[in-house]
């Protein structure tokens, strides 16, 4: 008999029935929840007269809605207003934790789990959002569902789902100087392109992933669904270890020690057979940038936009449609090019590390005065360390100012919008059509490669400053 893969563990620990060549009754370890993917939810539940079945296993952030400047003050938007008014409520009515704006532990759902340690190794974890697989960097399975879905899990515990088909992309060797995670993930979704990873749920390995810091990992895990796949995960080890141990709701004691005797054997068999496997080397990468409507449409920052003969016949429509929104040509170079926001925060690129990246970056250095720059913190906690860090005073003496925690400029859901036909760089997941604002154009980067582009403006390799 071949030997499991690290997804495979945990998702036959948690099912509890299966359909033959159908769905199967999975259990839910965790179930995080946010002001816009839960009122439907709880009103379904109210008009069925069921309750929520497990409110300890559920924990609910404000994020997507929440301003980011004065947030000690009454939110202005009514629709936003509304949303959060009904998620407290609705947690008041059902015994759910929340950590309502200006809580110290507020903040963007998939920046709060992992630093609380809520989110651990082995666990099924689930929320109304589509980069819940950020939680799969701790050797999880995480993925988003739908408000129906969250209805079923609030009332059940359970969801219903197929179970996806196993793919790891192994990358191997050491990074090249200046490349960061991000530039990891851009690199294999330009690989795989946005419809690589139907399908498949990705294990990531590799020596060149191993290496990674927890923050860093979030952020490939984070990314693995802009290919398409149903999630992300990354087999736990010492680094997990030492980053959950301590943490407000990690395992104490003996039952530390225990976690983590279970933890350890969390790992793809050596005879595990994946439905499909793939190689990277990791001196191939580069920092990256996108230059099109879709997070596939990546390239390393000192090449150009394909010209015309190296797109398929079947995308050069689309291709073109692209390149009209960003005001592009095929075949032109990216470096050079003018830009006008820079966006450093989201779930992808919110956390600690990220903001220390950028201000090691700009340290020394002046913002462009024709730059509008927002750096938005991913939590509360990561606010309070980046002042205590003294990184609040190295923005400012750089010209930039350190925002209030919340999803920010990552969607244009409030009022941290880019203006129309504006070029933003950002360190953010998607950069669709509107995606930050009407009109908006996005760059995708890592946040070394936003600070080279907020001091210079215009679009900069990170390492013409190491």
């Amino acid at each position: 008999m071949a030997g499991k893969t690290l997804f495979d563990k945990i998702w036959d620990a948690h099912v509890v029935s299966s359909v033959e060549d159908g769905p199967s009754i999975l259990y839910i370890d965790r179930h995080f929840i946010h002001e816009v993917t839960s009122p439907q939810a709880f009103a379904g539940l109210k008009e069925r007269g069921a309750k929520v079945l497990r409110p300890e296993k559920v924990v609910a952030t404000p994020d997507h809605n929440i301003p980011t400047k004065d947030q000690h003050l009454t939110i202005q938007d009514e629709l936003s207003r509304m949303q959060l008014e009904t998620l407290k409520n609705n947690c008041e009515e059902n015994n759910i934790t929340m950590y309502g704006i200006n809580h110290p532990n507020n903040g963007i759902v998939h920046v709060v789990g992992p630093e609380l340690g809520i989110t651990q190794p082995g666990m099924t974890i689930v929320c109304g959002d589509s980069h819940t697989s950020t939680h799969g960097a701790f050797g999880s399975i995480a993925f988003g569902i739908g408000t129906s879905e969250v209805e079923m899990v609030l009332a059940n515990q359970c969801v219903l789902q197929p179970k996806p088909k196993r793919m790891r992309i192994n990358v191997e060797g050491s990074l090249n100087t200046g490349t960061t995670s991000k530039d990891i993930i851009l690199y294999i979704v330009s690989k795989l392109t946005t419809g690589g990873g139907t399908g498949y749920f990705i294990e990531f390995a590799g020596s060149a992933i191993s290496d990674l810091s927890m923050e860093a990992r979030m952020t490939i895990c984070n990314m693995s669904i802009e290919m398409g796949a149903r999630g992300g995960m990354i087999a736990p080890d010492e680094t997990t270890f030492e980053y959950i141990k301590g943490r407000e709701f990690a395992p104490q004691g003996e039952k530390w020690d225990e976690a983590v005797i279970y933890w350890k054997s969390l790992c793809s068999d050596d005879d595990a057979v994946f439905d499909k496997e793939l190689h990277f080397d990791a001196a191939d990468i580069e920092p990256m940038i996108t230059y099109g409507t879709n997070p596939g449409m990546g390239a390393k920052i000192v090449s150009h936009i394909p010209t015309l003969d190296k797109i398929d016949e079947s995308s050069k429509a689309s291709f073109l449609k692209s390149m009209e929104y960003m005001g592009f040509e095929p075949g032109d170079a990216l470096e050079g090019k003018s830009i006008d926001y820079v966006f450093v925060g989201s779930c992808t690129n919110g956390r600690i590390e990220d903001l220390r990246a950028f201000a090691s970056f700009v340290k020394g250095h002046k913002k462009a005065d024709s730059v509008v720059a927002w750096i938005v913190p991913g939590s509360k906690q990561v606010e309070k360390q980046a002042i205590k860090e003294g990184i609040k005073d190295i923005l400012e003496e750089a010209g930039f100012e350190l925002r209030q925690p919340g999803c920010s400029a990552c969607l244009a859901m409030n009022d941290d919008k880019i203006p129309a036909g504006k070029y933003s760089v950002s360190t953010s997941n998607r950069n669709f059509e509107g995606r930050q604002g009407p009109g908006a154009r996005t760059l995708l980067a890592s946040p070394a490669t936003a600070a080279a582009a907020a001091i210079t403006g215009k679009i900069t390799d990170p390492r013409a400053f190491q």
